[in-house]
């Protein structure tokens, strides 16, 4: 018994070897697979898939090229494939301005005459940017900036948090209501933001 889920860990943690990472906003991000195995002749599909997502097609390719029938609509305009995959093996897959959202495990896969084959499992991290700002305890202030775009709806809500311990609410503002009572005591008194801040988006 104890053999057998050593057996199964081992597989499992092979299955999800291949991990990416990439900063959201980058231009584009590859899932990198070439193909070992022989080409079936049976009109052969490449495809890209997220198990997690309906639909789940991220990409499909067969020997008349690009099928996007099917592709999930958060991917339009944002995958491609090596026009040359299914002759040269090369399966990997370019994914232009990743977004958080698209974290998740994508599997890639070859079809023929109604039978499919898993090839392989590709974990992509979508990171959010982090920035270190240094400051010198007992400094009067230090300023953290954050920017978005100008064109935010009018009940937008902006919050400052920590999590490295346990969740604090470290600033929150609301357009509508303006300051929020939700503030942890340790810093009561001690954090503003830009009360314009919808308008000028700071």
């Amino acid at each position: 018994m104890l053999l057998l889920l050593l057996l199964l860990t081992s597989v499992s943690q092979h299955a999800l070897a291949v991990v990416v990472e990439v900063y959201e906003g980058e231009t584009s991000v590859l899932l990198h697979y070439v193909y070992k195995g022989s080409i079936p002749e049976d009109n052969p599909t490449v495809m890209w898939t997220r198990s997690d997502l309906n639909p789940k097609s991220v990409h499909l390719q067969g020997k008349g090229g690009d099928d996007l029938k099917g592709q999930n609509q958060r991917y339009s305009g944002r995958t491609s494939m090596s026009r040359y995959a299914l002759n040269t093996k090369d399966f990997s897959l370019t994914l232009r301005k990743p977004k958080l959202t698209d974290s998740g495990i994508y599997t890639c896969s070859i079809s023929a005459g109604g039978e499919e084959q898993r090839l392989s499992d590709i974990q992509l991290q979508v990171k959010d940017h982090h920035v270190e700002v240094k400051v010198e305890e007992g400094s009067e202030s230090v300023t953290l900036h954050c920017k978005t775009t100008p064109d935010l709806p009018e009940n937008t809500r902006v919050e400052w948090t920590r999590s490295d311990h346990e969740l604090l609410i470290v600033q929150e503002y609301s357009n509508k209501g303006g300051k929020l009572m939700k503030q942890d005591k340790f810093y009561r008194d001690r954090t503003e933001m830009n009360e314009d801040l919808l308008k000028t988006s700071a």
